[in-house]
């Protein structure tokens, strides 16, 4: 076979593959992004304990909307009783506008050892970057909304009434990107209503380890100003996670 031959042969053999993958050719954008941690701890021995906490979040982000779902569980026990259980869920939709984005948000929780047993928050508003660069981003919120509580049942009281109430949610969302491989974010929220109000403080820190994975300490703190006899008006949660990221 002359080298002619072995030429027209490679060029044949070729032209399928340069017709399914051109020379210019770029992966589509993807706009779905989600992150996966969780903390696991077992102690036995002198002292019999287990404890577990996860988190999943899951964000799609297109030119017109924003639409990110988070969900939470704690879980601790002891040889003998469960001493926490709680749920978090929380989901909003954000349309976004020349100059901000106006959003819904739920929020659900159910904490079996809390104050308030089942907490339901809808709210609604406008919200905007203050600011945003490369390494910096801080996002501002506003909006009324409505909120129901359900008391832990006490002695005193067994069958708790709910209780409802009309609020001015406001939220401040930080990130700062310290270098490249670690990142600090804190969520601070407030729901003031008629009947009650609340603080809430998120924040996590977060180190790359390697690719997509990472490890993540986490504080968590709510302050409630009325809460029912014999609970704690501040609640607080510290977690050693490790994260993965994937899109």
């Amino acid at each position: 076979m002359t080298r002619l031959s072995l030429l027209a042969l490679f060029c044949f053999l070729s032209s399928p593959a340069w017709a399914l993958v051109p020379p210019d050719y770029r992966e589509p954008p993807n706009n779905f992004t989600a992150e996966i941690e969780a903390g696991f701890q077992l102690n036995t021995g002198n002292t019999d304990s287990t404890s577990f906490n996860g988190r999943t979040k899951l964000v799609y982000d297109t030119s017109k909307t924003t639409q990110e779902g988070t969900f939470k569980a704690y879980y601790a026990a002891d040889s003998e009783n469960t001493t926490a259980e709680k749920y978090d869920l929380q989901l909003q939709s954000n349309y976004k506008l020349k100059q901000g984005y106006v959003f819904g948000r739920g929020e659900f929780v159910w904490d079996k050892f809390g104050s308030y047993t089942d907490i339901y928050t809808i709210s609604s508003g406008y919200g905007f970057d203050a600011i945003s660069t490369g390494r910096t981003k801080l996002s501002l919120e506003v909006g009324p909304g409505y909120r129901y509580n359900l008391p832990i049942a006490t002695d005193d009281e067994p069958d708790p009434s709910s209780e409802t109430d009309v609020i001015l949610r406001t939220a401040a969302r930080f990130e700062q990107k310290i270098h490249e491989y670690t990142t600090f974010n804190a969520d601070l929220t407030a729901e003031i209503g008629e009947n009650n109000n609340t603080v809430t403080l998120d924040m996590g820190y977060k180190n790359t380890l390697f690719q997509d994975w990472a490890f993540k300490v986490g504080f968590y703190v709510k302050y409630t100003e009325i809460v029912p006899e014999g609970s704690q008006q501040t609640d607080t949660i510290t977690t050693f996670n490790l994260l993965y990221t994937f899109q």
